[in-house]
């Protein structure tokens, strides 16, 4: 007997690439279950699949910074200054990146790279250790939203949110929708599309020093003057991370999916004075704002 959960969550989060560097990303996620029914003549009650598994998953890999450690353009050793974190140092063609977070923030997928393939095995194994005896088989799929505009991926992180968002490195995959005097714009879409495409999003009030950035001592030996630097405590702890500035963009507020909206929108009208101005702006897959002048 065969169990299913189609659109069972959605994660969202960063992972490093050689070639494009950090990434974020929203995979939508299916769950297919195989056993015998149990004394409820069911292979598992959906409460415990949307529930259990999902918590499983989210606790896994959701709003974190997801590590090829089989790859040596990641490198990870215990912060030195703060207690149960981690500096992470990405080297990738498109730049590097150098992190300090606390080790909850990231996910060590053994793999020399993150696909939908080495996420999928990852996520399998954990989610097997949990199940009950008369569930014997188990399929994940992991899959994109289909979109058929322009997108951009991002990366950040929200220092004033007390759950998993506070991350300072995790992502979506995003799509746009621009009018302009109630008209939809694609060409404004795509413009925007192409500033965001692998993009760094950091707000001007996290800025920091380089004598105050927390790094580890490889860090420290690599940074150039192409780096910028942006640091916040949260409840979770202390997040540092050094960002080259090929991809990254700095605003001027924090980077809720709201206050985006509300900046691209206040982009635009700077360009567009005369035109009435709509931005629908989401935070990965059918979530997000609405913004307009």
């Amino acid at each position: 007997m065969q169990l299913f959960v189609n659109d069972l969550t959605v994660i969202d989060f960063s992972y490093c690439c050689e070639k494009r560097g950090i990434v974020g990303e929203s995979w939508i996620v299916d769950v297919l279950l195989e056993g015998e029914l149990n004394e409820m003549s069911m292979v598992l009650d959906f409460s415990v699949v949307k529930k259990q598994i999902k918590s499983i998953i989210d606790n896994a890999v959701d709003h974190k910074l997801l590590l090829p450690i089989n790859n040596n353009m990641v490198s990870v050793e215990n912060s030195t200054t703060q207690p149960d974190s981690e500096y992470v140092s990405v080297i990738s063609k498109r730049g590097s990146y150098f992190l300090q977070s606390p080790k909850q923030a990231f996910a060590k997928i053994p793999a020399d790279k993150i696909d939908i393939a080495s996420v999928t095995d990852y996520l399998t194994q954990i989610i097997k250790a949990e199940l009950p005896e008369n569930v014997k088989g188990l399929s994940i799929v992991l899959r994109e939203e289909n979109i058929d505009t322009d997108y951009y991926h991002y990366t950040h992180g929200l220092k004033l949110h007390d759950g998993n968002c506070q991350r300072i490195a995790h992502g979506h995959r995003s799509k746009i929708q621009l009018f302009k005097n109630e008209q939809r714009d694609f060409m404004l879409e795509k413009q925007w599309c192409d500033r965001w495409t692998d993009i760094y999003i950091a707000s001007e009030a996290d800025r920091i020093t380089k004598s105050d950035i927390q790094l580890s001592k490889l860090a420290h030996s690599m940074l150039t003057d192409e780096h910028q630097y942006f640091s916040y405590i949260a409840p979770q702890g202390r997040f540092d991370i050094a960002v080259p500035t090929n991809v990254l963009d700095v605003v001027d507020c924090d980077s809720t999916v709201e206050l985006l909206a509300d900046f691209i929108c206040r982009q635009l009208k700077k360009t567009h004075p005369n035109d009435s101005i709509k931005v629908i702006a989401y935070e990965g897959v059918a979530k997000g704002a609405i913004a307009y002048e």
